[in-house]
């Protein structure tokens, strides 16, 4: 576990009105990662027609940046342990906006895809410090209150970012098409590198754990093993090799497990604590997690698509109709966290898990009744139901599932939460080629598409609908209540625990942003 120093403790500390710059720096960093990703999801089908990229890489597009980003947000963090947050943080936003400019000047799906898993990786070295820097740059009494703007962001990000992304797209800025989803980036990008060189305090980790470059390079090899077959094997007619590659991933995997237990024998640093999951509460609450993961990234990508491409509307219809959804996210995740989960524990967790099944089956109900002719209005009832059962779980889980990690592992607990959820999030996006695509003949006619896409929604939503019931039953591994604050710690990283967000985790528990990105604020506790 790392040490953060308290840079803000000290009277200077106190009274520098340069850390509220620095402060509106890094969570405008947070901000442009949040709204990035829901910008791409809403623009998937323009990118699929403007730029004729194929049913895998529109997967790719969105796993690839999900993997990147899962693969290094651990690393990003300790390397700002070791190095200085400030110093990775400039290098990571600096590097997210050159990516941003690559992706909206790509000449081809595959430099768009190339673009967005170095977009996903400059991110990993990024998002980390946020919380970190804020850790180290405010004095205790005031993080309640900054947490609290964080959780803000968060939620503003989840409701704008569809929003702008359709606006965008629609607008079709000099005839760009989708391209200013990206290019927005570049001055708000190249504002924050300026500033946060000026206004951001360095600071260390004294005590920062080793970098387990073997670690993740296995932990990479072997998810992309299983990705990669399952995006590409629809398009390739099921090859032996990509049974061949699914299977070697399982054999990459267990080599992880034997090569982190050396390291953590050897030097104490591994990537993965895998002592933690003698902890049942945590092994439990990575299992949700992950999961967890793997529903939102069918979810969410197959709701875009159909309605787009299914039902033919626009972009800004599209994002219009998801407003209910981030409302109700943002509104029950504020509830959960404040009145809810103090009343009645993991319960609170366990309707959120049910209340998303029902929304889901109430769904594919209404798909199916008014087929091709239905309505936003006529979403809006189980977009609700889901987004209020969404923000029940997202706030209060990962909490709930550090309530048994012993202090000494807190921070390292955080990231692996973090962690796997964007790989789930990987997972599920990857899987599509199976629930939704495989549904869908190779040859539609126009009438057809509308019909098929229906067919594919419902189909993958039933998938949704039983994974949700997956992580009800799971749930009940959690334990009732949170049984540790976490707070104070062995090095003061209370806060950064707490809020510890699906998006984000260095080895200090810092976090930021949404798992599903499509509307997950992780508001503070």
């Amino acid at each position: 576990m790392t040490s953060t120093e308290t840079l803000g403790e000290s009277p200077a500390g106190t009274t520098d009105r340069r850390r509220w710059f620095a402060l509106a720096i890094v969570m405008t960093a947070a901000f442009m990662d949040l709204v990035d990703v829901t910008i791409v999801n809403i623009a998937i089908p323009s990118i699929q027609r403007d730029a004729g990229a194929s049913v895998s890489q529109i997967q790719w597009i969105t796993a690839g940046y999900a993997l990147a980003f899962a693969a290094g947000l651990i690393t990003g963090g300790r390397l700002g342990d070791i190095h200085g947050r400030k110093r990775l943080f400039l290098i990571g936003i600096g590097g997210f906006t050159l990516a941003s400019a690559l992706c909206g000047f790509a000449a081809n799906p595959e430099m768009l895809v190339a673009s967005r898993i170095l977009q996903g990786a400059m991110a990993a070295l990024m998002v980390p410090q946020v919380l970190s820097i804020v850790h180290a740059t405010f004095p205790a009494h005031e993080r309640g209150k900054v947490f609290g703007l964080f959780g803000a962001i968060v939620g503003l990000g989840a409701v704008s970012g569809p929003l702008l992304g359709a606006l965008l797209t629609e607008w079709n800025l000099f005839g760009l098409e989708w391209r200013p989803i990206f290019l927005i980036n570049l001055p708000v990008g190249i504002a924050a590198l300026i500033l946060g060189s000026r206004y951001i305090t360095e600071s260390k980790a004294p005590r920062a754990l080793k970098l387990d470059l073997v670690g993740v390079a296995l932990l990479t090899l072997g998810l992309t093993m299983l990705l990669y077959p399952l995006t590409r094997g629809r398009e390739l007619g099921w090859p032996l090799w990509g049974y061949a590659s699914m299977a070697g991933a399982l054999v990459v995997f267990a080599a992880l497990v034997m090569y982190e237990r050396r390291k953590a024998a050897r030097d104490g640093s591994p990537l993965v604590e895998l002592s933690l999951f003698r902890v049942k509460s945590f092994a439990a609450g990575i299992a949700v997690q992950t999961v967890f993961g793997v529903a939102l990234g069918v979810f969410f990508l197959v709701w875009t698509l159909y309605m787009q491409i299914g039902l033919g509307w626009s972009p800004l219809r599209a994002g219009l109709t998801g407003v209910p959804f981030s409302i109700a996210v943002s509104t029950a995740a504020g509830l959960s966290v404040q009145q809810l989960v103090p009343r009645f524990g993991r319960r609170v967790l366990q309707a959120g898990a049910l209340l998303m099944a029902a929304g889901v089956l109430l769904y594919i109900w209404e798909s199916g009744r008014y087929g091709t002719a239905i309505a936003s209005w006529q979403m809006a009832l189980p977009l609700v139901v889901m987004g209020v059962g969404m923000g029940l779980i997202v706030a209060p889980l990962t909490d709930a599932v550090l309530s048994g990690v012993p202090r000494e592992h807190a921070g390292s607990a955080s990231g692996l939460i973090n962690t796997v959820q964007q790989m789930g999030n990987a997972l599920g996006l990857g899987l599509v080629s199976v629930v939704f695509f495989g549904e869908i003949g190779d040859r539609l006619t126009p009438d057809q598409v509308g019909p098929a896409f229906v067919n594919a929604f419902q189909h993958a939503l039933g998938w949704v609908a039983g994974v949700m019931a997956a992580i009800f039953l799971l749930m009940f591994a959690l334990p009732k209540r949170s049984a540790q604050p976490l707070e104070g710690g062995e090095d003061g990283q209370a806060a950064e625990t707490s809020t510890a967000g699906p998006e984000a985790g260095s080895d200090a528990g810092t976090t930021a942003g949404s798992g599903g990105r499509a509307g997950e604020p992780e508001l503070v506790g």
